[in-house]
């Protein structure tokens, strides 16, 4: 796991490594309930092969954003070897083959060029690209995106998936967890009493409630927001508070995609 050098004290990455050879030891987002099979089909589980043993560990989530593209967060990319990686999709339940899955290796990495490791500098943002195209199976979709500098209004509410911790050093399900989860608006996440000045025009809050968050092993995966008629993925998880994750007026931190939505266009595009 990569640590905020500088916010130490008060954040940690929302990425956890766990056992993983098909059934897997993970974690799951707080607050959550066991999601419905085959609804959240851009989820993705980002697994890393540590020791280059063919034993893969999932280490964050993902949204298939094109057919040869995943997004997830620049601080998941512990070694830019595309070799030890792979992406499942159509992923329900980690502990059990169902037969939706698709396993596909990595073959490139890309990290937003202004990433530098540090979380309160924003642009936590990555994009793989895959040696094989996901192909529709019925059980996996390509994400819609925002437009460009879209916004969402306080208190609007989107969903967050993903595998990760169920409560500070809780119980560990197999199943894909999803929560309701409100949107803080810039204005109040970056108050001195919330996230301050580390809360960028570039991310977007959601939760804070002391009920509902993302946790560790839910990193890179998608805010999901039913906006325009459709659901669209505004979040990319990024970083919450040290210790409890589900803190009061301290929500979950995106990369908000609308910021990045030309650079994310540019490298799909080449």
């Amino acid at each position: 796991m990569i640590w905020l050098l500088t916010f130490l004290s008060c954040i940690w990455l929302i990425g956890a490594e766990s056992p993983f050879n098909h059934r897997v030891h993970n974690e799951r987002v707080i607050g959550g309930h066991d999601a419905q099979p085959n609804t959240w089909k851009w989820q993705v589980s980002l697994q890393y092969d540590a020791y280059d043993d063919a034993l893969y560990y999932h280490i964050c989530g993902g949204t298939i954003v094109e057919s040869f593209y995943i997004m997830t967060a620049a601080h998941c990319i512990l070694s830019m070897d595309p070799k030890l990686y792979r992406v499942v999709v159509g992923e329900y339940n980690l502990y059990k083959y169902d037969g939706s899955e698709q396993f596909i290796p990595v073959e490139r990495i890309i990290v937003h060029p202004g990433w530098n490791g540090d979380l309160g500098k924003g642009n936590d943002i990555a994009l793989l690209r895959l040696a094989n195209p996901v192909y529709n199976n019925g059980y996996v979709a390509i994400a819609n995106l925002p437009y460009p500098g879209q916004m969402l209004p306080h208190g609007f509410t989107c969903y967050i998936t993903g595998w990760g911790l169920m409560s500070d050093g809780g119980s560990t399900p197999d199943i894909l967890q999803v929560a309701p989860i409100n949107v803080v608006e810039h204005s109040v996440c970056s108050q001195p009493d919330w996230w301050g000045s580390i809360a960028l025009r570039t991310m977007v809050c959601a939760g804070g409630d002391g009920v509902i968050s993302g946790c560790q092993g839910d990193s890179g995966g998608p805010l999901s927001c039913f906006t325009g008629g459709a659901w669209t993925v505004h979040g990319v998880v990024s970083y919450g508070p040290s210790g409890m994750c589900n803190q009061v007026s301290k929500p979950t931190v995106f990369t908000r995609v609308s910021s990045f939505q030309d650079w994310i266009y540019s490298v799909l595009q080449s």
